[in-house]
């Protein structure tokens, strides 16, 4: 299998995992009036293709004699169901952020889930070898920035009914509430920073798996439970009527290769990251810049949802400075997580 040596290749892919992680659900925003879950199913087709291209391609090369299939059986049975349950948690929460998404938009699902995401990491990883003063400061911040996001969001939904009310357009009087997309944003964010500990399980140790084989056997937890969840999703939508799946066939090519191309860059971004994080120490970098490069992209998302999808056109003064607050609150937060290890590092 095909590894970086160099420092260099290690930074590009993490500058690739963070482009293509921060992209991905653009593509269900370019498909246009598309119900999430039938983007879904394209999504875990692409990803699936994804899988297995990168696996018997640069999974296969190298000069090492070491395969995909290789990695695959010198891991054990145990590792193999981490790695899979993994996906299937995280497949789970990534549904609930695209209803998020569906409901709210890319703005404030993702750096609203996301942070959430961070601090149920933070408080689930050992917190010996970190500076506890930096962790809280990083949560605090991160909680902080999901406040605002919300506020936000509240602030543009009654401004917007407000603007519908006096031209008439308004379905009804009453004030609309905000709850469905910050509540699905942060179930989402609680799931997603869950699963981290079964990866970690799957990849340590003597029978661990490889990041190609892992990133297998992840992807295969999420492809053989989307049919699953999408029974529940379709069945009981967050938004609009029941789904029945013969709309599936109804949806124009471009949407379906859309949903396929966004699975691709889901797990070129996922992989990009795992392989990036199983090479030596010392061609990885600084501590900072990888956790920065790695975790940032839910920033990237909400760009493309603000600057190219407009989500906060025509909102008032206040709204926008709230979320240029929340951005930059978030990114803050991040960076004294990151910090924690290496302000202890120091002072030892």
């Amino acid at each position: 299998m095909i590894l970086p040596q160099t420092y260099d290749v290690v930074l590009v892919l993490m500058i690739l995992s963070l482009i293509c992680l921060g992209s991905w659900a653009s593509m269900f925003k370019l498909a246009g009036k598309w119900r999430f879950e039938l983007f879904y199913f394209d999504f875990a087709v692409g990803l699936a293709l994804a899988a297995v291209i990168f696996a018997f391609t640069v999974g296969n090369l190298g000069f090492d004699g070491f395969n995909f299939l290789d990695d695959l059986q010198h891991a054990g049975k145990r590792q193999w169901l981490f790695g899979f349950l993994a996906g299937v948690i995280f497949n789970f929460a990534n549904m609930m952020l695209m209803a998020a998404v569906s409901v709210a938009g890319i703005s404030v699902a993702f750096p609203m889930a996301m942070p959430i995401a961070m601090i149920v990491g933070t408080l689930m990883a050992a917190i010996s070898g970190n500076n506890l003063m930096l962790m809280a400061l990083g949560c605090l911040l991160l909680l902080t920035s999901v406040v605002v996001n919300a506020l936000a969001y509240r602030f543009l939904g009654l401004q917007r009914h407000e603007q519908q009310a006096r031209a008439g357009q308004a379905k009804s009087t009453r004030r609309p509430s905000s709850a469905k997309g910050v509540i699905l944003s942060m179930v989402s964010g609680v799931l997603l920073g869950s699963f981290s500990p079964l990866l970690d399980k799957a990849r340590t140790g003597e029978v661990g798996l490889g990041p190609y084989a892992l990133a297998a056997m992840f992807a295969a937890g999420i492809v053989l439970t989307t049919p699953v969840f999408n029974v529940f999703f379709m069945n009981l939508p967050v938004e609009g009527d029941p789904v029945d799946f013969a709309m599936f066939f109804s949806s124009t090519l471009k949407q379906h290769l859309l949903g396929v191309l966004g699975g691709i860059l889901w797990f070129t971004g996922v992989l990009a990251a795992m392989i990036s994080g199983s090479v030596p120490d010392q061609i990885q970098g600084g501590q900072v810049l990888r956790a920065i490069l790695l975790q940032s992209w839910p920033l990237l998302a909400a760009l493309w949802g603000i600057l190219v999808f407009r989500e906060l056109k025509g909102a008032e003064g206040r709204v926008k400075i709230m979320s240029f607050l929340m951005l930059v609150l978030f990114a803050c937060g991040m960076t004294m997580i990151a910090l924690a290890p290496v302000y202890v590092a120091i002072k030892n």
